[in-house]
């Protein structure tokens, strides 16, 4: 697993300016799909709670949100 995991879906505008926010820092990522890949779903669920917003942010296998304010 990578240090930053991004679990989202597709056409998600809160996903990609996650995204966007990781790629600019230079801070590398997995993308894992969960609206199409039943074990990335759960995977998301564990972390979240059972929360369905995305993206769901796990820093080093640590839960850090749910969703996209942005950072920094």
């Amino acid at each position: 697993m990578a240090d930053v995991v991004l679990y989202t879906k597709p056409g998600c505008p809160y996903c990609a300016k996650a995204r966007a926010w990781y790629t600019e820092q230079s801070i590398a990522f997995e993308e894992r799909n969960a609206q199409d890949n039943a074990e990335y779903r759960k995977e998301m669920f564990a972390y979240s709670g059972g929360d369905p917003t995305v993206p769901v942010i796990v820093e080093k296998g640590v839960y850090k949100q749910s969703g996209w304010e942005g950072r920094g």
